[in-house]
């Protein structure tokens, strides 16, 4: 008898070994039509295939997000029938599910974007045929028989053990090497769309065959993918780099590839940042440091960085010497804790740093500000004593709480625990994770545990937060170090007057600021809140003969640390008005005879409201109100 565990705890029992169908099958016929696959002690299975033992077991719908990637993978394979149908001569590599999607890397001829038509609709003769998918379990030499004309799949056969289990997986007379699982059929796929096509290497060597990657999406309901494809559209509106060209922020240039630059507005926006970080730390009782940029390489050897960091650093040669352009904050932090002899009653000792550091990214991978090789780290370095470690990592959550509330960023949490490859002791992994731990069961707020996804050095919390759009980032991270206070031997003098070693926390918030700042551009579509906009009001005198008195309000805004500019083109008022909504300025000060007269101002915001005759005193002071309290909503009229 076949014993199977439900997930409520009742127990079918089975003469025969049944299929994950049939468990689903005696619980009711809705759940075995919805079936996608299932779930037993063996791990995630066909949902056809039998069960030899017994089990636990959870039989998968389109509901679980387990489902979403199965059925994904199953659209690759569809993918692959269906451009071997239309390019018989086509050769299979590899088809994986990613982020949102699938691709398959295919020797063939290079496709545009009306072949992608053509073999998705080719796609959906497939999945109307709801094809089974069935699996067959081989041997090395008749998984190679049956790809014998694919070079491809015959040099992954080769790379399997000799003992190795092959699955094959067949829809009609199509088949592929896959370990699966897969959906029952190709017509659980409900919604399909091929979204671009692209040129990668196979084993991604530049000196292999070039492949052509067709890149697709699949849904499990069709209004699932349109409100995906009105998400890429929102985004693609959103994108920080046309933000960034259209508002005057920042650009990129050959000279400096994956370097940005920053133009004036961006400034703007970047000294609002490093303000508000300052004003915070301090508050916090951060003290700030500086370390050089450029530094030996012996120091890069004691860090651990030039054996496992090395090819992505840059370095130069000064006087016979090899130095290294900092990739990472650390060491030159570690030197200064050095370089003098703190007591426990200077613990804890924090101390940020905004520290430009380089780092070699290939050519390839640069993308805007969130990929870049030269950007800035809001590090800071915790120094402290084991019975300190719950009461910072608190603190430095609470930090990352009130600062991300500020952008109107959510955010979840998630602690990663020791991986198998780390330095330090037993006891010294229990005491510091038990920290982090206890900190975040204090702090309240839901975590997600990753077991073995922390640093080699220590457990850390990884921040991600959430944008307008619901994509998550991963920006803030606060980490427990056990080998750079070793490296370095650092010390502090305990309450006896003997040496001991400090605990250690990296942490950052912002992350990389060029990143953070892309994010925000993108999270605000470039309408930034009143206190980060580059241009925070403009003047639109209704005449030329009004310039003189607008140039005097000008000079008081600013004096009242208004960022104001006058508009003093000869276009039309409303043309003006328009241009001033495209720049995302968020006030729009429109003056007449009359304004000049009464000392008002006729009032426009970006979100439509007008309001005439503002007292511009009153003006002035709600502004001030709402740019000091760095309000994210306008409320000035």
């Amino acid at each position: 008898m076949i014993q199977i565990e439900l997930p409520d705890k009742s127990v079918q029992s089975y003469e025969n070994p049944p299929t994950g169908y049939d468990v689903a099958l005696k619980i009711s016929e809705g759940l075995a039509s919805n079936s996608v696959a299932c779930i037993t002690d063996d791990g995630i299975k066909d949902i056809n295939l039998p069960i030899l033992r017994d089990t636990k077991i959870k039989i998968l719908t389109p509901k679980d997000e387990e489902s979403l990637e199965i059925m994904r993978h199953s659209a690759a394979h569809v993918l692959a029938e269906a451009v071997l149908n239309l390019y018989p001569d086509a050769k299979l590599t590899i088809g994986p599910v990613v982020k949102d999607g699938f691709y398959y890397d295919i020797d063939m001829p290079p496709v545009s974007e009306s072949d992608l038509e053509k073999i998705e609709q080719e796609m959906k003769n497939i999945i109307k045929e709801k094809k089974p998918f069935k699996r067959q379990v081989l041997s090395k030499e008749d998984a190679k028989k049956i790809f014998s004309d694919n070079e491809y799949k015959i040099e992954l056969i080769n790379e399997l053990p000799e003992d190795a289990e092959i699955s094959v997986y067949e829809q009609g007379i199509f088949k592929d090497l896959c370990r699966g699982p897969h959906i029952p059929h190709t017509g659980m796929i409900k919604a399909v769309k091929l979204m671009k096509v692209s040129g990668a290497y196979w084993r991604a060597d530049s000196s292999n065959t070039q492949l052509q990657r067709i890149y697709g999406t699949a849904f499990f309901d069709k209004k699932e993918l349109n409100k995906y494809l009105n998400f890429l559209e929102e985004a693609k509106k959103r994108d920080h780099r046309k933000i960034g060209q259209q508002l005057d922020l920042f650009s990129f240039h050959e000279e400096g590839a994956g370097m940005p630059f920053f133009h004036a507005n961006g400034m703007v926006l970047w000294n609002q940042l490093l303000e508000y970080w300052r004003q915070e730390h301090e508050n916090a009782g951060y003290v700030e440091t500086k370390t050089p940029v450029m530094l030996t390489k012996d120091l890069w050897i004691k860090s651990g960085h030039w054996e496992n960091y090395r090819e992505n650093m840059y370095t130069s040669v000064i006087e016979d010497y090899e130095y290294a352009i900092k990739p990472m904050n650390c060491p030159g932090g570690m030197i200064l804790f050095k370089s003098r002899q703190f007591s426990y009653r200077d613990l804890p000792y924090r101390a940020g740093e905004i520290g430009l550091v380089h780092r070699h990214e290939a050519s390839g991978v640069l993308s805007g500000l969130f990929r870049v090789r030269a950007f800035h780290q809001d590090d800071a370095h915790i120094f402290m004593t084991p019975d300190q470690i719950e009461t910072e990592i608190l603190g430095v959550l609470n930090l990352i709480d009130k600062m991300y509330s500020t952008f109107g960023l959510n955010f979840h949490l998630e602690l990663s625990t020791r991986p198998d490859k780390s330095i330090g002791s037993d006891e010294q992994w229990e005491m510091a994770t038990n920290g982090l731990k206890s900190a975040l069961v204090k702090y309240g707020k839901e975590f997600k545990i990753n077991e073995g996804d922390g640093a080699f050095y220590g457990p850390k919390i990884d921040v991600h937060i959430e944008d307008a759009l619901e994509r998550t980032w991963q920006c803030g991270t606060v980490q427990l170090d056990m080998s750079l206070p070793e490296r370095f031997d650092l010390s502090y003098i305990g309450q006896s007057n003997e040496k001991l070693r400090p605990i250690m926390i990296h942490r950052v918030i912002y992350g990389s600021i060029e990143r953070f700042l892309g994010i925000l551009t993108e999270h605000f579509a470039g309408r930034f809140p009143l206190w980060l906009a580059p241009v925070q009001a403009v003047l639109l005198p209704v005449n030329d003969a009004l310039i003189p008195e607008a140039e005097k309000i000008m000079e008081t805004l600013r004096k009242n640390k208004i960022r104001v500019k006058i508009d003093d083109r000869s276009e039309s008022l409303k043309r003006k008005v328009r241009d001033a909504q495209m720049s995302q300025i968020p006030l729009i000060l429109t003056i007449g005879e009359k304004e000049i007269n009464e000392k008002t101002f006729s009032v426009r915001t970006l979100e439509g409201k007008v309001k005439m005759g503002v007292n511009q005193n009153e003006f002035i002071e709600k502004v001030k109100e709402q740019i000091i309290s760095r309000a994210l909503s306008l409320d000035i009229i």
